[in-house]
């Protein structure tokens, strides 16, 4: 436990610099007196490390130090080579330096862990992009991302649903974020912190204007709370349902015995809960709300009508017909 901690602080002065002892402890959820005897392990080891004293002190290495990463276990290094996503390496224009890593980070791993990694690569894939769906058009990913690593801001063309369906809006990029295969642009402007799909980006122009991110601010505690709040505004209502065990099973309510199970589940519109629960078939029965009820109601007649006796489609799978 505590020679991983050692290669944990070691990792963390050669990538962040300067550390004090109480950025050190709370980093490695320790007290600062293990920092402390820590420190001073690391220097009787023969690690090039020294400590400042005052408001601008702290702990640092020798200017030039670096380790090799010696210090990764065989769950680390699968990790990372799990966490590898060649396509997405490719979009930003990062294929042959994503390769080039991934061979230097295997070339220094010691010959048991580079074996597991090897493993990983053998046996596992990640395809990020979902099912039934083109990946999309993003001519202007690699300009949005080079204004993101530059800190630029940008003018965008911008395509939307509502009206006014295009737009023109100047925007500070924070970030971008890969979803389920599609890329968003996570960027400030008039309005304040919004979203933007790169795929509807129509046109970009660069401003030459640096900006800078403000205090505080994380794209991944942003990104959360953005897929919260859309989440909560999705499913702005709700059904009352009665499920067979099959129903409850893709719907991923839990079982009320063996029999038929009664339960409320959020929707987003009827529209949208028309179509889904026709989905189900039999398996479902809906109680309400009523006009909900009533138009899962009129698509079963309607169908029933379509393809019951009498129906223009009778017999129409028969070759004898």
């Amino acid at each position: 436990m505590r020679a991983s901690r050692l290669v944990s602080l070691l990792l963390l002065l050669q990538n962040r610099g300067r550390l004090t002892a109480e950025q050190l402890a709370e980093e490695l959820e320790v007290s600062v007196r293990t920092v402390y005897r820590d420190v001073q392990a690391l220097a009787a080891a023969g690690i090039p490390l020294y400590g400042e004293a005052g408001h601008e002190g702290g702990y640092r290495l020798v200017d030039g130090y670096r380790t090799r990463l010696t210090g990764l276990t065989a769950d680390e290094a699968q990790a990372a080579f799990l966490a590898a996503l060649p396509g997405a390496a490719a979009d930003l224009g990062l294929g042959e330096a994503l390769a080039g890593a991934r061979l230097k980070l295997h070339a220094a791993l010691p010959a048991e862990v580079r074996e597991h990694a090897g493993r990983i690569q053998e046996r596992f894939l990640l395809d990020a992009p979902g099912w039934y769906g083109d990946p999309d058009d993003t001519p202007h990913l690699a300009v949005v991302a080079a204004a993101v690593w530059a800190r630029r801001a940008v003018v965008l063309r911008y395509r939307r649903w509502r009206a006014p369906e295009e737009i023109e809006r100047r925007v500070e990029p924070y970030g971008l974020v890969l979803k389920a295969g599609r890329w968003y642009l996570v960027a400030g402007g008039p309005t304040g912190i919004r979203t933007y799909r790169v795929d509807r980006i129509v046109g970009l122009g660069g401003v030459e204007e640096e900006f800078a991110v403000p205090d505080g601010f994380d794209l991944g505690g942003y990104w959360a709370a953005y897929l919260a709040d859309f989440r909560d505004r999705l499913h702005t209502g709700e059904a009352l349902v009665r499920l067979t065990p099959e129903g409850a099973r893709r719907l991923g309510v839990p079982r009320a015995g063996d029999g038929w199970t009664e339960a409320r589940i959020p929707i987003e519109s009827v529209d949208h809960a028309h179509g889904e629960l026709l989905r189900l078939g039999a398996d479902v029965v809906v109680l309400a709300p009523v006009e909900l009820r009533d138009r899962i109601a009129g698509t079963v007649r309607a169908l029933a009508a379509q393809y019951g006796p009498g129906s223009p489609v009778e017999g129409a799978s028969d070759p004898g017909a």
